[in-house]
């Protein structure tokens, strides 16, 4: 970790709110952090109120570590707060979503149509055996239903089950047997850079290595081409047309009163032993904190059209999709296709075409634009936009310096957030109202969030501010003249209300990954840095699991692919530096006897992860070597291999069975790469 922490000790620059900003913007009081931190449950119940709820909350907090549970014996619906609410107020005729295909089709759905069209989903899912308390699968390209049939689902209170649409059958038959889903709803296709991306085959494929829970599949017509159909396998007894069944369901469709803490979702994402956790997000907590984070850090107005440009297979378009943008009655952009067809001015054209005025995107994109050059965003006119943010991994300051500039024309705050699957929304972020913000800085936690920083033995090395100056609670020492000499484990103190409530169906698990590290504190498995302004400059993961694009990939996971192709007899995976990706996936592995590396069996071994896992984890790089560094007793040292592929001076070998296999895989890897 340290070499990043040094990187990040030369960046000075600083960015003020502008007084337009700050007096128009949502929070422009700083007192807001010390009154949320002096009392968080007065300042979580605030929030909570200004939703609709069936029956009030008798406590709002019982925490029993590592166990919360918020609003308990509130009763609320979040589709009623996403949509029904709106309605009530007089804002039916006010546009929800407008859905852009990749072919450059659009509709737009008010949210008295949402409404109607969510009921009639819901309803479906109800004829097709769908209850109160069952999961439902959802794998879909990045359209209107795809949100709506979120809501559908915790309208009538059933639990969703999102799965990304670029990941493969394996992973789609894993995770709707670890669920147990009922239903699994998909379309024919999605569009991908100008392709058909065959969801409902890869459906069938992965129901064809059993899924016994499954009773039904809901199939929207996407594409509209019978072929799609005949790719597959259509099961009259199970499979069943969108359009046969949905359009001649009622709108009318009650809302489901939900237990606060009942379970609203299931998302998957992955875990360093190799098995994706099925994170659990309940009810009223998490509407609570998405609702709010989303008002204050986005700075919402009545006339803004946000744009979140994330899938819903992820937490993002669950968070800043549809519970907290939907929760606030925003007018939003949902995009299907990807940022380069027909060419790669085509993000800024959607801003253009739409007025798009609030931008959350990747630091992966950003550079990814960064890389293509200023001569697509300047073919287009981006002056709606009024605020632009980040999300994913530690954005570093060139880009954030290039997103100001370049798309922001330097009138654009920007909010950097820091969050994950497991905190359900964001922890750490500016209020673009009042904070200055630093290029590659999450700033500073959101009110009522106690973020610290603990060394590796578990103390509370958090830098404070007191009568004597700055100073470092656990050994009293003062930092060097930078202010940022303060690093290592990011925690979080308090429990918060969208906190994850435990692994689907492994409560052992939850605790292990999350709770046993520490004994008084939530551990992310970030590093992170904080500053003598009491900023938090985030450091990327401090385990085995990769952070590529912005989403987790656990090296467990692709080591048991490589592994699983013929010509393999072992596999190691880091995470390597990319300057597009943030980290790209390097794979050193070991061929079984009769098998020789050459191009071709590269290609066709990258393949074979990308088939059983998903393209967006297909490895950068793959070195065929005869041996992998290992300790006496049998682990892998993938620090060692980091060494290697980023080209550093090798660390510590002394605890190796064999210290001379890491510099001759060293010497290799120069020499071939």
């Amino acid at each position: 970790m340290s070499d990043t922490l040094h990187t990040l000790l030369t960046e000075d620059r600083s960015y003020e709110p502008t007084p337009e900003f700050r007096a128009q913007a949502n929070v422009n009081d700083p007192e807001v952090y010390q009154r949320a931190l002096s009392d968080p449950l007065d300042f979580w119940e605030g929030w909570a109120r200004q939703l609709d709820w069936y029956e009030p909350w008798k406590k709002v907090l019982v925490w029993e570590r590592p166990f919360a549970k918020w609003f308990v014996g509130g009763k609320i619906n979040a589709c009623h707060n996403c949509v029904d609410r709106h309605v009530a107020r007089g804002l039916g005729d006010k546009v929800a979503l407008i859905g852009e295909g990749e072919p450059n089709d659009v509709r737009s759905f008010t949210y008295a149509q949402v409404k109607d069209e969510v009921s009639r989903i819901a309803n479906t899912l109800k004829s097709l055996g769908v209850s109160k308390g069952d999961r439902v699968c959802v794998y879909m390209p990045m359209i209107p239903e795809l949100p709506m049939t979120m809501l559908a689902c915790a309208r009538i209170g059933a639990a969703h089950s999102v799965v990304f649409g670029g990941f493969s059958a394996e992973s789609l038959h894993e995770r709707i047997n670890d669920a147990g889903a009922k239903v699994v709803v998909t379309a024919d296709g999605g569009w991908r850079r100008g392709h058909v991306v065959e969801l409902k085959r890869i459906t069938d494929e992965a129901l064809a290595k059993g899924c016994p829970t499954i009773e039904k599949v809901l199939v929207y017509e996407r594409i509209g081409d019978a072929t799609a159909y005949d790719k597959g396998h259509w099961d009259s007894s199970r499979d069943v047309r969108w359009s046969d069944v949905v359009p001649q369901q009622s709108v009318d469709c009650p809302c489901e009163p939900m237990d606060s803490e009942d379970l609203l979702y299931i998302l998957y994402t992955s875990g360093s032993t190799g098995k994706p956790k099925g994170i659990m997000h309940s009810t009223g907590g998490y509407l609570t904190q998405t609702y709010a984070t989303a008002q204050w850090v986005f700075d919402y107005k009545p006339d803004d059209v946000f744009w979140c440009t994330a899938d819903c297979g992820w937490v993002t378009g669950h968070s800043y999709i549809v519970y907290g943008p939907m929760a606030n009655g925003v007018t939003q952009v949902v995009y299907e296709g990807t940022p380069d067809t027909p060419d790669k001015d085509r993000f800024w054209r959607v801003i253009e075409k739409h007025g798009v005025t609030i931008l959350y995107t990747a630091p992966t994109a950003i550079r990814t634009f960064m890389k293509w050059g200023d001569e697509y965003p300047d073919r287009c006119d981006l002056s709606s936009l009024r605020l632009l943010g980040s999300v994913g991994e530690p954005i570093n300051p060139e880009a954030w310096v290039w997103y100001h500039e370049t798309i922001g024309k330097q009138n654009c705050p920007i909010v950097d957030t820091w969050w994950q699957t497991e905190t359900g929304a964001i922890l750490i972020s500016p209020l673009p109202g009042i904070t200055s913000t630093k290029p590659g800085s999450a700033t500073q936690p959101f009110p009522g969030i106690h973020a610290a920083v603990y060394n590796e033995i578990g103390d509370d090395v958090t830098p404070r501010h007191g009568a004597l100056g700055f100073y470092n609670t656990a050994e009293g020492r003062q930092p060097d003249p930078n202010g940022r000499e303060i690093g290592g484990i990011l925690t979080i103190k308090e429990p918060w209300p969208s906190m994850l409530r435990g692994i689907w169906g492994d409560p052992e698990r939850y605790y292990n990954v999350y709770w046993s590290r520490f004994n008084d504190a939530y551990f992310p498995g970030d590093g992170t840095k904080v500053d003598s302004d009491g900023y938090f400059w985030l450091l990327g993961r401090i385990d085995d699991v990769m952070l590529v694009s912005g989403h987790n990939i656990s090296t467990m996971e692709v080591e048991s692919a490589l592994v699983d192709h013929v010509a393999v007899a072992e596999a190691a995976v880091i995470g390597k530096k990319h300057e597009i990706k943030g980290q790209g996936i390097s794979a050193f592995v070991i061929l079984r006897t009769g098998h020789t590396g050459s191009p071709e069996l590269e290609k066709a071994i990258k393949d074979h992860v990308a088939m059983k896992i998903g393209a967006i984890a297909r490895p950068d790089d793959l070195f065929f070597c005869a041996e992998l560094p290992k300790t006496r007793s049998g682990k892998i040292m993938r620090r060692l291999l980091r060494d290697v592929a980023e080209g550093r001076a090798l660390g510590d070998t002394t605890t190796l069975a064999d210290p001379g296999v890491v510099a001759n895989l060293k010497e290799r890897y120069e020499h071939e790469s």
